[in-house]
């Protein structure tokens, strides 16, 4: 009898261990080393450089290709093979191990200097009825160019019937912060994140509702707006507009259980952002930020919080420069519903745990790569993909 009490002990002990052993060793030093640009203080713990996490099942990383020019956007067809698109206006259709790669064409003119070019990408939820695909770009029009949102037919190597279903006017003659991320909600919604083009002339029109710049728009499959976006009674408003306050958003993301918008955009120095997006929610910029002019000045005297004003879920000082995000789904458990972060002058991809909407833990993965990840995707294998400015495709894969 004691004997199988032991071993009925033994055998609960090791598969406790077992179980601790699938999680994320956690609370460890700060990821964060660095002195900070400014001396502002969080609004609430937690806010910013919370505890460091390290993941324990072991991975692999692999470069599946070396040589796709200037990425920016990645999605993924049914079938398994990757659009990737090429900034100067092309897309690139990539087989799934990554050795077979088409020129796609047939997509309309792009501004490609500074930040604009062909952007994001992503599939029609019914492409298996209609072939169709969505991407983001800067398109020239009028005196200048703007963040423009396409459709068309994927036919071989072509795109048929290519046509613009929404623009974020006013045009500006200017080379930064086109926004640029697209994703489909679980409505067949469209969500389509704007910059506020950087300068100072068109910083103050990311709190202007009659512009579309520095938002978050939500439209259907043709442009128009959605039935529920919170100002579509409003004539003081876009009715296309979801949410505004924003610097220059390059990742938003759907999460995989509550269905909810999650959003990172770039702040000056510091500043970056991760934001939970609601309905007709203003998210600040130039208002209040973490962040300062990158002469050393402040932004708004230095305000860093106001009433009406949404803050930030979790922000960065110093930036790391977050573009793509997307929630992992796939085959390493501890990772599941964890938000991925491509990171620009970070260099890096920056895992983040969320728990009741707020960040617990911050891990950061391929810094010894030395790259500048600009997009990275949930795969429908169960695998992490990414590309970086250099031209390649990464697969991070449980061993």
């Amino acid at each position: 009898m004691i004997r199988s009490v032991i071993s009925v002990a033994f055998c609960l002990g090791f598969l406790f261990v077992s179980c601790q052993q699938k999680e994320s060793v956690k609370n460890l030093p700060l990821v964060e080393t660095e002195k900070p640009n400014s001396d502002y203080k969080p609004a609430f713990a937690g806010q910013t450089r919370v505890m460091g996490y390290k993941t324990q099942t072991p991975y692999k990383v692999d470069v599946i290709n070396h040589n796709l020019g200037k990425p920016w956007g990645i999605a993924q067809l049914p079938d398994g093979n990757f659009l990737i698109t090429e900034k100067s206006g092309y897309i690139n259709l990539i087989s799934k191990d990554g050795k077979s790669v088409t020129k796609i064409t047939g997509l309309p003119k792009v501004d490609s200097r500074g930040q604009g070019g062909l952007l994001d990408i992503v599939i029609d939820p019914d492409f298996d009825k209609n072939q169709t695909i969505y991407w983001s770009f800067s398109e020239p029009y009028e005196k200048g160019n703007l963040t423009s949102v396409g459709k068309g037919v994927l036919n071989g190597n072509k795109i048929l019937n290519s046509k613009v279903i929404f623009r974020a006017t006013p045009s500006y003659d200017g080379r930064l912060h086109y926004g640029s991320r697209l994703a489909f909600d679980k409505t067949g919604n469209l969500f389509v994140s704007t910059g506020e083009r950087s300068d100072l002339e068109t910083r103050p029109l990311a709190q202007d509702l009659k512009a579309y710049l520095g938002k978050i728009i939500k439209i259907d499959k043709e442009g128009k707006p959605n039935a529920g976006n919170p100002f579509i009674e409003s004539n003081k408003a876009q009715p296309e507009i979801f949410s505004y306050g924003h610097r220059n958003p390059q990742g938003i993301a759907i999460h995989p259980e509550t269905g909810e918008l999650w959003e990172t955009e770039m702040g000056p120095r510091g500043g970056d952002e991760i934001n939970h997006i609601q309905a007709g929610k203003n998210y600040g910029w130039p208002t209040i930020t973490y962040g300062i002019e990158y002469s050393g000045e402040k932004i708004s005297n230095g305000l860093t919080k106001k009433n009406g004003l949404e803050q930030p879920v979790y922000y960065w000082d110093p930036v790391i420069s977050p573009s793509g995000i997307t929630f992992y789904t796939g085959n390493i458990e501890e990772w599941k519903n964890n938000l991925f972060i491509a990171c620009l002058s970070g260099e890096k991809i920056n895992r983040i745990i969320l728990e009741n909407n707020k960040v617990v833990g911050e891990e950061r993965l391929l810094e010894d790569q030395g790259e500048r990840f600009r997009d990275v995707y949930d795969g429908k294998d169960g695998n992490l993909y990414a590309i970086t400015d250099s031209g390649k495709l990464y697969r991070i894969s449980k061993k």
